[in-house]
């Protein structure tokens, strides 16, 4: 390996395809168990890597000198192999540095709370002091020196302005969940989350249902990822291809899902924009018949509608953690918003309004096989629809022509 990055877990990591696009080596991601860092620190077999999660402490014992931003931090994540001698930096605070600047998000007079203890938690706390905070809280799980508990920020520090999230916690494959409990905290501002994998992660979304400002920290990955390659190549990158790159990769990531009532075209559509733009295509029905052996219909007479909800939602929770998917949901998933939530962590959602008078039945749809079914279904459901989707789509046209209108929102969409 001449160019890469090495860690504990690797599979979700997105570095390789960025660092293609930033430069012109080819980039490997290579697991290591900490025993194994001794070995391949004592070849050095390598001109440059990354260093990600646990090990961006555990490295700086096999340096020779490191900059005075990984000292501060106490941190490297960026290390240069010049002649058998390995240079160690932090480009992790260029990164989280211009996260914040781009959300437009001011620093300055605010009281911070930074929560996490790994190499990346000194990062945040070493932005948010060069972004002249007023007060600075590092908060753990556990009491340590210099360290507060969750406990202590809910009672003692709730009127903190500002969150950012180092700990891994929310990201794949253990998405869901969120580091802080934002009721908790109710004069929160802004959010920050490390996490980029789910592209938004619980706590973001925590954070945007209260409308507060809040991103995810894929802008950080690609920005502290070009600050690395001009350490590896000495040569600047231009911070339009760091937006660029970003947008990209965002799009490319992220899931386009569709929404609505049976018989609306969310499978005809769906399978014209997976050919489209090369998305994988997914149908969750599909994946519940596979799942249970047994057809949709089977699964209502045999087992009812709160067994075939449950499988329902176990099957979204699973499909909505994989990126670059078109996923076309049944016609009640929406019944559950925990469906709508998990989705909303990779995937824009697109509600296809096709009108009453164009849905037609058909037996295999146990809810809505006959006219008087489903009008019942398209009233009850309607309203949760609207407030589901991101995108209400006309879908009264024909699948090329709705399938279009889609496209055209996902190419003008801003990444968020």
């Amino acid at each position: 390996m001449e160019y890469g990055c090495i860690g504990e877990k690797l599979g979700h990591s997105f570095s390789k395809e960025i660092h293609n696009e930033l430069a012109d080596y080819d980039y490997s991601l290579l697991e290591l168990t900490r025993e194994e860092l001794f070995e391949f620190f004592s070849k050095k077999e390598f001109k440059a890597i990354n260093v990600t999660i646990p090990y961006k402490r555990d490295v700086i014992e096999f340096l020779d000198w490191i900059s005075d931003e990984a000292k501060a931090i106490d941190a490297v994540n960026t290390i240069v192999n010049k002649n058998g001698r390995l240079y160690g930096y932090n480009t992790d605070f260029y990164g989280l540095k211009s996260l914040i600047e781009r959300a437009g998000v001011s620093l300055k007079g605010k009281t911070v709370a930074v929560l996490g203890s790994g190499g990346t938690s000194n990062t945040a706390f070493a932005v948010a002091n060069a972004l002249e905070s007023r007060f600075v809280l590092k908060v753990s799980r556990s009491k340590k020196d210099g360290y507060i508990t969750y406990e202590e920020l809910y009672e003692k520090y709730n009127d903190c302005e500002i969150v950012i999230n180092t700990t891994p916690c929310g990201m794949y494959p253990k998405t869901g969940v969120s580091a802080v409990d934002l009721d908790k905290l109710p004069k929160v501002e802004a959010v920050f989350d490390a996490v980029y994998n789910p592209l938004k992660s619980q706590l973001v979304l925590d954070a945007r249902a209260k409308n507060i400002t809040a991103v995810g920290g894929l802008y950080m990955l690609v920005s502290q990822a070009a600050y690395a390659v001009e350490k590896f190549i000495e040569q600047p990158v231009d911070d339009t291809k760091v937006e660029e790159i970003f947008k990209n990769l965002y799009k490319q990531k992220m899931n386009i899902a569709l929404i609505g009532m049976p018989a609306s075209g969310k499978t005809s559509v769906g399978k014209l924009i997976s050919q489209k733009l090369g998305k994988v295509f997914v149908d969750s029905d599909d994946e519940i018949t596979k799942t249970e052996n047994r057809n949709i219909p089977e699964i209502f007479e045999e087992s009812g509608e709160s067994y075939f909800r449950e499988i329902e939602h176990s099957v979204i929770k699973e499909i909505s953690k994989s990126n670059s998917q078109i996923i076309s949901t049944g016609g009640g998933a929406v019944l559950n918003p925990e469906n709508i939530e998990n989705l909303k962590g990779n995937a824009r959602i697109y509600f296809l309004d096709r009108p009453l008078d164009m849905l037609v039945t058909t037996s295999d749809r146990p809810l809505s096989s006959n006219r008087s079914d489903l009008e019942k279904r398209y009233k009850e459901r309607y309203e949760l629809y609207k407030l589901s989707a991101d995108v209400i789509v006309n879908g009264s046209g024909a699948v090329d022509e709705v399938a279009k209108i889609i496209q055209e929102d996902y190419y003008e969409y801003s990444c968020d």
